[in-house]
């Protein structure tokens, strides 16, 4: 490769993931800031990239790839790390999970940040929604725990896939958004096993990268804080 991938990144977004995905894998990229503050995903330049306004963007030199889970699977595939590849015995239970987690798991977790987006303004029907959603997230989570709870080689193994990666940052977003909202639905003690590949993961020196990127702090999955950029905003 020629150039450096591009990121369009915000500080606490999506984005996080595929930071995470590039400094694992050691590969060369810069980040282009999408500053969330002046709508900048909905400017002309960048819906050339994303038409649909979606933060984040890879841009590579086969193109721009929108999509958090295309863009991971793109990388390990192109790379040939993260995850199991093609032809590997593993390679259909890899792909089941790390596409539950992106259209299930993280679409759900999508409404309870914007509910207005699916239930119009009304904010009772925002708060019965989110009652609704997280219910399901919960049952998610326990999918989850007990997946990781057996041996697994793409979730929670010594060298973390992209699916860890994406997990973690959807563990880290329930304990911290909506910031207005009760937080006691979630509870990273429900799900130990969890719990542990976040410890792992926090020891990466990829996780230290994107810490200091985007200010996440010491401990920005197990204990969270919200972030403190020194560019940009998370929302």
């Amino acid at each position: 490769m020629t150039m450096p991938y591009v990121l369009h990144y915000a500080p606490d977004n999506a984005s996080l993931i595929i930071r995470l995905a590039l400094e694992e894998m050691g590969l060369p990229y810069r980040t282009a800031l999408v500053d969330r503050a002046k709508e900048g995903q909905r400017k002309p330049d960048y819906l050339r990239l994303n038409p649909n306004g979606l933060i984040p963007v890879l841009e590579t030199p086969h193109g721009p790839i929108f999509e958090t889970g295309a863009i991971l699977l793109w990388l390990a595939d192109t790379h040939g790390q993260m995850a199991p590849g093609p032809t590997h015995c593993d390679r259909a239970a890899f792909l089941k999970w790390l596409f539950f987690v992106s259209n299930t798991l993280h679409a759900d977790l999508r409404i309870t940040f914007y509910p207005h987006r699916y239930a119009g303004p009304s904010k009772s029907h925002h708060a019965t929604m989110r009652r609704a959603v997280q219910a399901r997230l919960r049952t998610h989570l326990a999918h989850l725990e007990a997946l990781a709870k057996e041996p697994c080689r793409f979730l929670g193994s010594a060298a973390p896939s992209v699916l860890d990666y994406y997990l973690a940052a959807c563990l880290r977003w329930m304990a911290l958004y909506p910031a207005d909202q009760d937080r006691g639905w979630f509870s990273l003690a429900d799900t130990p096993h969890l719990g542990t590949l976040l410890l792992r993961l926090e020891t990466r020196p990829a996780v230290a990268a994107a810490t200091d990127a985007e200010g996440l702090g010491p401990t920005p999955f197990t204990a969270p804080h919200h972030p403190q950029p020194p560019e940009g905003s998370a929302t």
